[in-house]
């Protein structure tokens, strides 16, 4: 019997998954399959194209490679351009000539990005975002450029402005609306996504439609219609796509007004021989510009060609993603004409924007956006799409990691049919299977299933389903840090103990599973180097391990400025310091305010002044305050015996004392204390990381306690302590969290989750019951004995300091900073204010 032709027009994702599909369900091999691809190169990963500018090549984002094809059979017409169809002889004919007849067609041809008229935008300099081809363009004209605008300020266009950036030039996004991905996220949400991509150094200017692009053959501007104008010399345009459906449109398929080949349930056109899938498909006037419909179209046809029965019924456009280094993720109806209920978690210090949208009653989730800190996507998601009902209190679903919450909402509250993987169409069922069957590892899974393999959002859904898995088959959970590296944060840490290792290259040579590791491990490994050997976080092979707040040594605001914190220990500062602080807010401006932790935070510094600042602050005897690290910030005291006729100890000199022994020493997370001359605990120490009470006898010890969103009141550890078994217990305690605690665990949530909890800490720290004690001792010793002011180093190398610029070719300062006076002081502009500057 002879075989049938299935041809592909269009060899992207979607057209190689279905041919994947197609290899899959034929068992019986009745078909051809016959694929036009014309670009030079077979499918390739779009998703993950930028990546292309960070090293990895065209055949690392390759999907298949080309023997993948010859190996199974597949015809692919590379680098041919299917140019016409003859739907009466069932032909399709490409450039080069070649004829091949079919008996089944699937048009995969995907979108063009949508390039608006705008005179002067056939300029050289100007851009798309599509291609491999069209990257290289963009990183040759680089060479010559120094400014960039995307003209678009969606996925792809911040995207692209990410690109621009990593190429060294200038970047600033045009946006024609009034916010930042305007079909992904609300107002709030844009307006801290604006500031976060503004603190990462790239401009962004809303409500801009553009009118001419200037240039006398080459880009040198951009002019808007508001008259305002943009000196540019390239231009990356992303301003949306448009489905490729002229071929259709000449051999008389039916497509939409706006563009589009109609398609039914079955993804049929008007022609039953005809499918359409992907970015070309328009199915209930709705294109979907994501690939997971896509893939699940391919497989959808696949099916059916095979002799299966399946149909579309739309999908899901639950996305999430990391623009520019931040998550960024909304999910099911974010716009709901019902009425309803929001709940909204806002930092701007962190830059995180978390809203819910609940039913009226409150019982069921109806959607939501994360920005900033999207680690519950893939459980929210759930909830949403299987209708799971809320827990009484739905804010804990959304509160940070570390906050002493425990989670709300966990893989075995989701029924088997629940989608896990969207992009592969992957059920919980599914991964449970595959897990019962031997998959019990995370790659091991991927390869079985393919989930977590497209763009990759459900990994950490599909981690946790292992974890909990694993546990219910009584098996050993699999705790690996990460795909990176198959061992815990504490595993980690004994291994950069023992070996001496001093860098992440070479632990993820020696130790590591291959890549070039993630946003997980990256950070955690540079917390543990710094914990181990007190080395600089801002070491040139450190710096790529660290966050922002690291990278700068100063926590960044919400209008892309600074905060400067000098260290003020145990609250205790001198007139001549007062009048310090005072100079040096006066001369850059800055927002002067006392915290909680009674030292003075000054608001408002740009990042090139940064270092002007601190050399005055540490001449006048300051050191960093570690405001922006995972370290102790302080140690409050209230004046104790000294002055209050109540206090019964000097719990002033013990707080001085403490915070500079324990200063700069960078551990999992934040560390706070405090210390009260009496009972009366002026100094709230039992709230406190670790906290300590003056008795008649001595000082009361406590640990584990904790403020923000869920308070956690310490534990009594030790009673009527002389200060040197205080500060011998205090070391051994600190140095056991930092070696044994998770990522990101405040010890609060590590001392809940701690075996045997106070109990066995005292066994640990007291009685030496694990025989360690004489090795925290000598670890803490080290760490105090190699102290070093961050910013002090800073200062005196010029080529950390060579970082402290906005724009990385000038030393200008960013010129959309704009503050208002409140109260004789500085506070940022909002919108409404910088609209009319």
């Amino acid at each position: 019997m002879s075989k049938e032709n299935v041809v592909v027009i269009g060899n992207g994702m979607v057209g190689c998954k279905f041919l994947a599909a197609m290899l899959q369900k034929d068992s019986e091999q009745r078909f051809n399959l016959i694929t036009f691809c014309e670009e030079p190169r077979p499918a390739y990963d779009r998703v993950h194209l930028s990546e292309y500018f960070s090293g990895k090549t065209a055949e690392d984002l390759t999907l298949q490679p080309i023997d993948w094809y010859t190996d199974n059979g597949i015809t692919i017409h590379l680098e041919d351009k299917a140019v016409s169809i003859d739907r009466e002889a069932k032909l399709v004919r490409s450039a080069k000539g070649v004829e091949v007849s079919y008996d089944v067609l699937v048009l995969a041809t995907g979108s063009s990005p949508f390039v608006p008229p705008v005179p002067g935008i056939e300029k050289e300099g100007v851009f798309v975002y599509r291609t491999i081809e069209d990257l290289e363009g963009m990183m040759e004209h680089a060479k010559s450029a120094s400014k960039a605008a995307v003209i678009g300020g969606g996925l792809l266009g911040l995207e692209a402005a990410k690109a621009t950036q990593d190429l060294g030039l200038e970047s600033h996004v045009v946006e024609f609306a009034p916010r930042l991905m305007p079909r992904q996220i609300d107002e709030a949400g844009g307006e801290i996504l604006k500031d976060i991509i503004e603190s990462r150094g790239l401009s962004v200017h809303l409500n801009k439609a553009t009118t001419e692009i200037l240039g006398d053959g080459k880009v040198f501007g951009m002019s808007f219609k508001d008259g305002s104008s943009l000196e540019v010399d390239m231009i990356v345009v992303s301003a949306g796509i448009r489905p490729r459906d002229e071929l259709a449109r000449d051999c008389g398929l039916e497509v939409g007004p706006r563009g589009g080949v109609v398609v039914d349930d079955k993804l049929q056109t008007n022609d039953p021989s005809i499918f359409a899938i992907g970015e070309v498909a328009l199915y209930n006037n709705f294109i979907y510009g994501l690939v997971a419909p896509g893939y699940n179209m391919a497989d959808i046809v696949a099916t059916q060609i095979t002799g299966g029965q399946a149909e579309f019924h739309g999908a899901d456009m639950s996305t999430k993603l990391k623009l520019i280094g931040t998550d960024v993720a909304s999910f099911g109806n974010i716009e709901p004409q019902e009425p309803h209920r929001n709940i909204v978690l806002t930092d701007p210090v962190k830059g995180t924007y978390k809203r819910l949208l609940t039913s009226q009653d409150g019982k069921q989730l109806i959607g939501g956006i994360l920005i900033g800190d999207a680690d519950a996507y893939g459980n929210l998601l759930q909830m949403t799409l299987n209708q799971i009902e809320l827990p009484e209190d739905p804010i804990q679903l959304i509160l940070p990691a570390g906050s002493g919450t425990a989670p709300a909402f966990g893989p075995a509250a989701l029924p088997d049919s629940a989608q896990i993987c969207s992009c592969e169409n992957v059920s919980k069922g599914d991964i449970c299977s595959a897990i019962e069957n031997g998959a019990t590892t995370l790659p091991a899974l991927k390869s079985c299933t393919k989930a977590g393999t497209g763009c990759g959002g459900c990994v950490p859904l599909v981690t946790n389903l292992l974890n909990h898995t694993l546990k219910e088959l009584g098996q050993e959970v699999n705790t690996d840090l990460c795909e990176h590296f198959s061992h815990t944060r504490q595993g980690l840490y004994e291994i950069v103990r023992a070996t001496g290792i001093d860098n992440f290259d070479t632990l993820l040579a020696t130790h590591g599973n291959g890549g070039r590791g993630c946003e997980i491990c990256k950070p955690a490994v540079g917390s543990i180097l710094a914990s181990v050997h007190n080395d600089k976080v801002i070491a040139p092979r450190n710096r790529k391990l660290q966050d922002s707040n690291d990278r700068y040594l100063a926590n960044i605001q919400k209008d892309g400025t600074y905060s400067v914190v000098p260290r003020v220990p145990g609250g205790e500062i001198t007139p001549e310091k007062l009048i310090v602080i005072g100079e040096v807010a006066n001369e850059y401006g800055l927002y002067t305010k006392i915290t909680g932790g009674q030292r003075i935070d000054l608001f408002g510094a740009k990042v090139n002044d940064l270092p002007a600042i601190w050399k005055k602050l540490i001449d006048a005897g300051f050191e960093s305050g570690h405001a922006y690290g995972k370290a102790l910030r302080t140690v409050k005291s209230c004046v104790g015996s000294t002055w209050c006729r109540f206090g019964v100890q000097d719990s002033t000199s013990l707080a001085i004392e403490v915070e500079n022994r324990y200063k700069g020493i960078r551990a999992p997370h934040k560390i706070k204390s405090a210390v009260s001359g009496c009972t009366r605990e002026c100094a709230e120490a039992q709230s406190k990381d670790f906290g300590i009470i003056a008795t008649e006898k001595g000082w009361n010890l406590y640990l584990g306690g904790n403020g923000g969103m869920k308070p956690r009141h310490a534990d009594l550890f030790a009673a009527d302590l002389d200060k040197e078994t205080l500060i011998k217990y205090i070391d051994r305690y600190l140095m056991f969290y930092i070696k044994t605690a998770d990522k990101l665990t405040r010890t609060s949530v590590w001392l809940d989750s701690l075996e045997g909890g106070i109990e066995h800490l005292r066994e640990v720290i007291i009685e030496d019951s694990l025989g360690i004690c004489a090795e925290l001792d000598q670890q803490m010793q080290h760490l105090v004995d190699t102290y070093h002011c961050e910013w002090k180093d800073a200062i005196e190398d010029p080529e950390k300091l060579k970082r402290f610029r906005h724009f990385g070719n000038t030393d200008e300062s960013d010129p959309t900073i704009k503050h208002i006076l409140e109260r004789e002081q500085i506070r940022p502009a909002n919108e409404e204010e910088l609209a009319k500057a």
